[in-house]
């Protein structure tokens, strides 16, 4: 009978652990372990360009992916996990019940927006987190054409100055005008607790922010937070009432709810603390990869962000390391010192940084180049060949 290595996922963490372990297995030509991967589709939702337009085409399938590996897909939504008899109890789209068992488990089932108790958030709001989300915001917008002028129609308010934040703000100026027109009188707000724009992501990216957001006519309430939404506009906490019809919430991110079945040590995000080989601390059959892994990226006291870039190369590690143990050969342990950002900032261009102090490299249409090559290329899965695929499954190969 075969061991089974069970897949909670089909994001990048889940599709590159897959990878990674049929890798493993072709290369010590064994074929007594199946691969399963259990996920809502078999597809790569590319959720790093949810903020751009066409939100629908921002996937990837990947059945013939996995034909082609050798990995096996099971539709359906993990619901229980159960360690003690190393079953994985899910419900399909039709919402019939079956269990997986497994030998061991990589959980790589992502993470989700939270969005705090705020009236109206969840009637009101919109947000780029799934693809279903930001499909409806898109015809959101869309729509906005066929409300009379007014300056809630125009105005979009953008809570959370954070990556995705600012890549959703300042998307906004272009998305609008190709609705509204290019003289539509628009404005474009972001709302974000810090005292001072781009605060989070450094000193060194914050000039770009600064000139990218004078540039588009972007406005920044710094020190400021949402009160309440309603449909016509946002509450701020100091009273101050902004109209507006468009409302995205940004910014909260924390780990599947999966995690806290799973005995273990969390960061404040809910991510499990995994070991060097990304083996969930105190657990001898259960691995975690790209956003519900808390892993140490160095030995300097860095951690992987949520992120595609490390929830890539968590993946290869994770898929590699657990077939290495059912193989009884060594593992590789998680290493991925370089860090690199490439911040979207709209029509003005983009901004480069290398290195977790964010060291400016590149800015403007360098920077746009690379970004476009990043999400238009890298970070999309390999063709169905399975040669091509398994030698992109390479743990030791540099995502950055």
């Amino acid at each position: 009978m075969k061991q089974q290595i069970l897949i909670i996922g089909a994001g990048f963490g889940g599709v590159w652990s897959a990878l990674s372990a049929a890798r493993l297995l072709d290369k010590h030509d064994r074929n007594d372990v199946e691969i399963t991967v259990l996920a809502p589709q078999a597809e790569l939702r590319i959720r790093p360009r949810f903020y751009e337009p066409d939100v629908h085409t921002m996937m990837a399938p990947l059945s013939d992916l996995f034909e082609a590996v050798g990995v096996k897909f099971v539709k359906g939504s993990a619901e229980t996990i159960d360690e003690k008899s190393k079953t994985v109890s899910y419900t399909n789209a039709a919402g019939i019940q079956g269990k997986l068992t497994y030998d061991r488990l990589v959980l790589a089932a992502g993470s989700k927006l939270q969005r705090p108790p705020v009236d109206g958030m969840l009637e009101h709001a919109f947000d780029v987190d799934e693809i279903e989300s930001a499909t409806r915001l898109e015809a959101h917008i869309k729509s906005l054409k066929d409300k009379p002028e007014t300056a809630a129609r125009n105005t979009v308010v953008v809570a959370g100055g954070g990556f995705t934040g600012i890549e959703t703000a300042t998307e906004m100026p272009a998305r609008l005008r190709a609705v509204l027109g290019e003289n539509a009188k628009i404005r474009v707000i972001v709302v974000e607790r810090s005292p001072k724009i781009g605060a989070a992501l450094g000193e060194g990216i914050s000039p770009s922010i600064v000139e990218a957001s004078e540039y588009l006519g972007i406005e920044w309430k710094v020190g400021a937070s949402v009160a309440a939404v309603d449909a016509n506009g946002v509450t701020l906490a100091d009273g101050e009432y902004i109209e507006s019809n468009t409302v995205i919430w940004t910014v909260g991110f924390r780990a599947h709810s999966l995690t806290e079945q799973v005995q273990g040590t969390r960061d404040h995000q809910g991510r499990l603390h995994v070991d060097q080989n990304l083996k969930v601390r105190g657990h001898a059959d259960v691995y975690a990869s790209g956003d519900v892994a808390y892993a140490a990226t160095d030995d300097l006291g860095n951690f992987a962000a949520m992120s595609c870039q490390h929830a890539i190369a968590l993946g290869r590690y994770a898929g590699n390391n657990v077939a290495a143990e059912l193989l009884g050969v060594e593992p590789i342990a998680y290493s991925q010192p370089k860090y690199v950002t490439c911040l979207d900032l709209g029509a003005w261009g983009a901004v480069f940084t290398e290195g977790w102090d964010r060291q400016v490299k590149l800015v403007k249409k360098e920077a746009k180049d690379l970004k476009t090559q990043i999400n238009t290329v890298w970070i999309y899965p390999p063709a169905a060949d399975r040669a091509t695929a398994l030698a992109a499954a390479d743990p030791l190969i540099p995502v950055a």
